[in-house]
């Protein structure tokens, strides 16, 4: 699932996201594309959940 994080920026941002998704799914396999601002998740979670987990963690998300 890939979903759009406009306020994705830098870094830290990217390290926030990953160490929060894989709290919350430890097997998760995420992929960061900082030019377009986007996350790919691979997890047996939800996509609802894994917005969720993005919600929770200070990022606005969509699913595209």
């Amino acid at each position: 699932m890939k979903f759009s994080v406009p306020d994705m920026s830098c870094g830290h941002c990217k390290a926030t996201i990953g160490k929060s998704i894989e709290q919350a799914d430890g097997s998760a396999q995420v992929e960061f594309d900082m030019a377009n601002r986007t996350v790919t998740v691979t997890s047996a979670r939800s996509a609802q959940e894994i917005a969720g987990v993005l919600k929770e963690a200070g990022y606005s998300s969509e699913l595209l």
